[in-house]
C-alpha cells in the first residue's frame, strides 16, 4: 500500500511533470516566507497587516503574470454569459469575507439590545464568580458553537460575551488568556462533526466517512483535547479557581448584585434580538441542508440577518458600517490572493510532495509524519486546497475508508490553524479582538504562546490515531 500511495502521490502533486519551472516555485515559496516574517514584524514595521499582505499580494500577482502562471480571460457562468473579472477577484474566498462582514454587523447591532450583556451576566452568575469555572463554561460553549456554526462566527460571539463577563467581574487581566484559549478551541471544536469545517467535508466525502461515523471517531479526541487545553490555559495564564469559602462567598455576593436587565434599553428590541440570534444560529447550523440557502451559502445567511437587524437602526446604519473592521477584511482578501498565487506557482504542490514522501515511511511512522506535516503546512497556507490535494493523493492510492491516514489529514488540517495567527480565520479574528482590546500580544508572541498548545494537541492526535484508529 505504501508504494502504491507514493506513486499516486507523485502523480497527484505533479511530481512527474512540473508545469512551472522549479526555480519559480522556490521563488514564490520565499515570497510566502517573507510575508510571514513581515507579519511577525508588524509592530516594528509600523504597518497594518492589511498593508503588508496587500503589498505581497501585488508583488505575487505581478511576478505570476510575468511568468504566465495565471489564467486570464472572461469567466463563463453555467448556462449564462461571460463576464470579465480581474484575475484576483475569483481568488478571494468570498464566503469567509461575507461571513465576517455579516456576523460582525449582526453582533454589533444586536449588542445594542443588551442581549449579549444579558447572556454574559447569566453565564457569569452560573459560574458563581469563579474565574476557572467561567473559563470551563466559555471553553465548552466555544467548542459547541464551532461545531454547529463556523469558527469565525463562534469566535466573534464568544469574544463579545467573554469581554462583558470579565469586565463585570473586574478581571480584565484574564481577558488575554480567555481569548487565546477560545481561539485555539475553535479549531478543536471544528473537528467535532463532518460539516464543522470545509476540510472535514472534503476529506470525509472523499473517504466515504458518514456523518455519524465522523462524530463517533472525532468526539473522544475533542473531549480530551478540550480538557487538556483548558488545563494548560489555567496554568499558563494563571486562571485559578477561588481558593476558600470566604472568596467564594464574596464572589457569589458580587455576581448576585449583577442585574442582567440593566443593559436592556428596550424590551421590544431585546426580544427581537433574542429571536434573531436564535434564528441566526439555527440557519447557520442547518444552512447546508436548507433549500435555497444550501446554494447561497453561510455568507448569505450572515449578510441576510445583518440586514434584518439593521432595519431597527435604518436611519443610522453608517455608525455600524464604521464599526466594521475593514483592515481585517482587507487582510483576508490579500491573504487569499497570495495563497491562490502560491497554488498556481505550485508551492502547495511542493509541500504536498514532501508530505507525500512521508506516506511511504510505513504504517505508523507515515501516519504520524503525515499528520504532523499537514498541520505545519496548514499553519501557513490555506487548509482547504491542502486538504483537497492530500485527499486526492489518498484516493489515488485507493486508501480504504477505515485507514487512519484520512484522519491524519483531517486532524492535521484543522489543528495546524493553532500554530500561527494566520493559520485559521478564527485565530486571525481572535488576534483582532485582542488588539481591539489593546491587549499585549504580537504575531511572534502568539506563536510563543500557542505553539505549545498546538504541539500537545497534535501529539494527542497522533497518539489517538495510532492507538485507537
Amino acid at each position: 500500500m505504501s508504494s502504491l500511495l507514493f506513486a499516486a502521490a507523485e502523480e497527484a502533486t505533479g511530481h512527474a511533470g512540473h508545469a512551472v519551472a522549479p526555480v519559480w516555485t522556490y521563488v514564490f515559496a520565499a515570497i510566502l516566507v517573507a510575508m510571514i516574517a513581515a507579519l511577525a514584524l508588524e509592530e516594528k514595521l509600523h504597518a497594518k497587516k492589511s498593508i503588508i499582505v496587500g503589498l505581497f499580494a501585488g508583488i505575487s500577482l505581478l511576478l505570476a503574470t510575468a511568468e504566465h502562471l495565471l489564467r486570464f480571460g472572461p469567466v463563463t457562468l453555467p448556462d449564462l454569459h461571460k463576464i470579465d473579472l480581474p484575475v484576483y477577484i475569483p481568488a478571494i474566498d468570498w464566503e469567509v469575507i461575507t461571513i465576517i462582514l455579516g456576523a460582525s454587523l449582526f453582533v454589533e447591532v444586536t449588542s445594542r439590545s443588551g442581549v449579549f450583556t444579558w447572556l454574559a451576566i447569566k453565564l457569569t452568575k452560573q459560574s458563581g464568580g469563579d474565574p476557572f469555572r467561567l473559563l470551563v463554561f466559555y471553553s465548552i460553549l466555544t467548542v459547541v458553537f464551532s461545531a454547529v456554526l463556523n469558527n469565525v462566527t463562534a469566535m466573534i460571539i464568544i469574544g463579545s460575551l467573554t469581554s462583558v463577563s470579565l469586565s463585570k467581574l473586574n478581571r480584565k487581566e484574564l481577558l488575554l488568556g480567555f481569548l487565546v484559549i477560545e481561539g485555539l478551541l475553535t479549531n478543536v471544536g471544528g473537528l467535532l462533526t463532518l460539516i464543522s469545517s470545509v476540510p472535514n467535508i472534503i476529506v470525509g466525502k472523499t473517504a466515504g466517512i458518514s456523518f455519524v461515523k465522523f462524530f463517533l471517531v472525532s468526539a473522544p479526541y475533542v473531549v480530551v483535547a478540550t480538557a487538556v487545553t483548558i488545563w494548560m490555559g489555567k496554568v499558563k495564564f494563571k486562571i485559578a479557581a477561588l481558593k476558600n469559602d470566604e472568596e467564594r462567598a464574596a464572589a457569589r455576593e458580587l455576581v448576585q448584585s449583577f442585574d442582567e436587565n440593566e443593559g436592556i434599553p428596550s424590551a421590544r428590541f431585546f426580544w427581537f434580538s433574542v429571536a434573531s440570534l436564535g434564528l441566526f444560529m439555527t440557519f447557520m447550523a442547518s444552512q447546508s441542508v436548507l433549500p435555497l440557502f444550501r446554494e447561497l451559502g453561510m455568507g448569505f445567511v450572515a449578510l441576510l440577518f445583518a440586514g434584518i437587524v439593521l432595519l431597527a437602526y435604518r436611519h443610522e446604519v453608517d455608525k455600524f458600517y464604521s464599526a466594521v473592521d475593514w483592515d481585517l477584511l482587507a487582510f483576508f482578501a490579500g491573504l487569499f490572493v497570495v495563497i491562490n498565487v502560491m497554488e498556481h506557482a505550485q508551492v502547495l504542490d511542493l509541500l504536498g510532495q514532501g508530505i507525500a514522501a512521508l506516506i511511504g515511511l510505513g504504517e505508523n511512522s507515515g501516519a504520524a509524519a503525515l499528520l504532523a506535516m499537514s498541520a505545519l503546512a496548514s499553519s501557513v497556507t490555506d487548509n482547504i486546497p491542502l486538504a483537497a490535494m492530500l485527499a486526492k493523493i489518498l484516493a489515488a492510492g485507493e486508501t480504504p475508508t477505515e485507514s487512519p491516514l484520512w484522519w491524519c489529514v483531517i486532524f492535521g488540517a484543522n489543528l495546524g490553524g493553532n500554530i500561527t495567527p494566520i493559520g485559521s480565520a478564527s485565530t486571525v479574528v481572535a488576534m483582532t479582538i485582542i488588539h481591539r482590546q489593546k491587549l499585549p500580544l504580537t504575531f511572534v508572541g502568539f506563536i510563543k504562546v500557542a505553539a505549545l498548545f498546538a504541539a500537545v494537541q497534535i501529539v494527542l492526535a497522533i497518539i489517538y490515531v495510532l492507538l485507537f484508529l
